[in-house]
């Protein structure tokens, strides 16, 4: 990315915007923090390398290459991928600007900046900050909109969770370039996965954005149908009373395309009651979004809400990101498995999307153009690719498999196969939480310690990761199960995980080296599980505690939420819904103390919105507590526990 001055980069924002030079002006600009914009945190950056997640230090790999047999071992022939300074800086580079063309769909497709929610309103909020930064970006709107229930007026400043840096003047994790006449804003792992400190305005790595408000950005976009997928609509067909606009399907047959203005309707009125710092990664046509995870990812495999990416590299968290890039980014990458994960035909898949698109190039007209998949084609920035964004297809495509849950895989031209993905998978086990702001009595954590184990926490929180990487079935953990069950229909077009080699160029040469990703390690109770495959009901990880202090919001759902005031900010409703962010130490307690749970759990199902997204916070029902025996002391110590760890002690590995 060509790199200009913060300021001028707003400024020129501001002059693009609102004198129409776009077509003169070509540039790229992703934020990327320098050290002193950086909350600091426990770093584990050493050369070593992974071989289909096994970690091998760089005195192991002397010993190991002291052979030919050894040598082959750590080939790159052979799926070993080295850590070095390189790859390391490129994963954080990764983290922060790239986007892998995903400003397309967002803008030019789905039209984020074309509605409400201005590119000229953003600025000026930014520009507003003087350099200061915020956690949480307020940006006037352009125009009046009706989303569900609720009216937002013309200049009414809304809360989008936004972050900017102090010193900054673009937003943190939205890349943002100009070309073709176009201002395009694109995602960032950071914009989700690292966060402003709201005291310092520095940032800290790895620490969910727990105020991001995807739901609401996207329900103001002109074309949010096109992530329609990600909702309630399990049906698209109740849209399709118009039959005058109709698609060749691959059958050969017609086939209406749903109403555009009654189907973004309801997209709209489904998104915003997705709380904030939440969003739904999976294309089950089933609104049950997810907590923003957290990116401290060491040794907390297996990586997903389900624990789905257990296979590949670094123990299934480069799998993990495939699966952002391409159903979180770009909806248009499943065109050619709709039909059997969805029932949806390939042709009434891209025609929905595309009919309402917010570039006029990039919108479908079935009165005039052939099938709206030879359509997509043409318009397409990324021909060569399956989808907008930058992918490339698995070597049995059309499967899916344990390595590749959404059968593509995120790579640039110009790269190597999966490099940068491994890149940011490295780069982030390298990042631990930073130390928690609270103080504690070490006599009390130490006391905390002794009740996490007499309650038996460590039976599932065990050892020094405090998880036992394990997937528990929703009938024994009782929490919400829509989500478990979301990618149960991958079963029907499952095949062996393969994948290319770590050195194979993108784009893919003619005869690429196809590897076996290994998989017999595996429990086949436990993949059932994580995709709820067979009679399996599904089920959710059991996710390390390290860094709890910073990852509030808690469950899978992000339901067990109280704020400051434990008697007055209950559940989501009483914090998220108000602007009010979830305290740590008092959502820990209602974790572990039944009667605040259900307390939580009846505010939370008050709101209509959060049961149309499947939002409790239900289950997990271990309570430290009086019921269980224990006293409100001991219950003190343990949250206190709780909260002050903060590192793997052992960082060897």
């Amino acid at each position: 990315m060509k790199k200009f001055p913060r300021i001028i980069v707003g400024l020129l924002f501001i002059v693009v915007a609102g004198f129409g030079i776009l077509q003169f002006v070509h540039f790229d600009y992703g934020y990327v923090p320098a050290e002193d914009k950086i909350v600091s945190y426990q770093s584990n950056k050493r050369n070593s390398y992974d071989l289909w997640g096994e970690h091998i230090t760089d005195d192991q790999a002397k010993e190991i290459k002291k052979t030919e047999e050894g040598r082959q071992k750590l080939s790159a022939k052979n799926g070993a991928i080295e850590i070095d300074e390189d790859l390391l800086e490129l994963g954080r580079k990764t983290f922060y600007e790239e986007t892998f063309g995903n400003e397309y769909f967002f803008t030019d497709v789905l039209g984020v900046l074309d509605g409400p929610f201005t590119l000229g309103n953003i600025t000026k909020a930014i520009l507003a900050l003087k350099g200061e930064g915020t956690s949480n970006l307020r940006v006037e709107l352009a125009e009046d909109i009706t989303l569900g229930d609720k009216t937002f007026k013309k200049g009414e400043k809304i809360d989008t969770g936004i972050d900017v840096a102090k010193g900054s003047h673009v937003p943190l994790g939205m890349p943002v370039s100009v070309g073709d006449g176009r201002v395009r804003v694109g995602v960032s792992c950071a914009a989700c996965h690292a966060t402003v400190d709201p005291g310092t305005k520095r940032i800290i790595e790895g620490a969910p954005n727990q105020d991001f408000d995807v739901g609401l950005l996207l329900a103001m976009g002109t074309n949010s149908t096109a992530f329609f997928t990600h909702t309630d609509v399990e049906n698209i067909k109740q849209y399709m009373a118009e039959k005058t606009r109709t698609v060749t399907n691959t059958e050969g047959k017609a086939e209406a395309l749903p109403d555009i203005h009654q189907l973004e309707k309801a997209v709209d009125d489904n998104f915003v009651n997705w709380p904030k710092g939440s969003v739904d990664s999976t294309i089950d046509l089933e609104s049950n979004p997810a907590q923003i995870p957290d990116s401290f990812t060491l040794k907390d495999h297996p990586y997903g809400w389900s624990g789905f990416s257990m296979a590949g590299p670094f123990k299934g968290l480069s799998v993990f990101s495939h699966n952002v890039h391409s159903q979180n980014t770009d909806s248009l990458s499943q065109a050619e498995i709709s039909e059997p994960i969805l029932g949806i035909d390939k042709e009434v898949y891209y025609g929905t999307i595309l009919q309402n698109a917010a570039n006029p190039d990039f919108r479908y007209d079935p009165s005039t153009e052939g099938k709206p998949s030879e359509f997509f084609k043409k318009i397409d920035p990324t021909p060569n690719a399956v989808g907008i964004n930058e992918l490339v297809v698995n070597p049995n495509y059309l499967k899916v498999s344990l390595a590749v849950p959404d059968g593509v895989i995120v790579s640039s031209p110009g790269y190597n196969f999966n490099e940068q993905i491994n890149g940011a998978a490295a780069w982030q086990n390298t990042i631990q939480p930073p130390k928690p702001k609270k103080k504690f009595n070490q006599d009390t954590v130490k006391a905390g310690r002794e009740v996490f184990e007499k309650a038996n926490c460590i039976s599932c929180h065990a050892g020094k990761e405090l998880s036992n990487h394990k997937i528990i079935s929703v009938k024994t953990i009782k929490t919400e199960p829509s989500r478990a069950k979301a990618l149960k229909n991958t079963e029907r077009i499952f095949g062996e995980a393969l994948y290319y080699s770590p050195d194979t160029p993108v784009p893919l040469p003619k005869d690429p080296t196809i590897l076996k990703v290994p998989t017999d390690h595996l429990d086949p109770e436990q993949i059932k599980l994580a995709f709820g495959h067979g009679d399996s009901p599904g089920g959710y990880k059991v996710p390390s505690i390290i860094g709890l202090y910073w990852t509030a919001p808690y469950l899978h759902d992000g339901g067990v939420s109280i704020g400051p005031d434990l008697h007055k900010d209950i559940g989501v409703p009483g914090t998220l819904r108000k602007g009010i962010l979830p305290d740590p130490a008092n959502s820990i307690r209602a974790m572990v103390d039944k009667e605040i749970r259900e307390k939580v759990v009846r505010e939370n199902k008050k709101d209509a919105g959060l049961k149309k997204t499947h939002i409790t916070g239900e289950g997990h029902e271990y309570w430290v507590d009086e019921t269980t025996g224990f006293t409100k002391v001991e219950q003190d110590s343990l949250i206190e526990y709780l909260l002050s760890v903060y590192k793997i002690e052992d960082k060897e590995e």
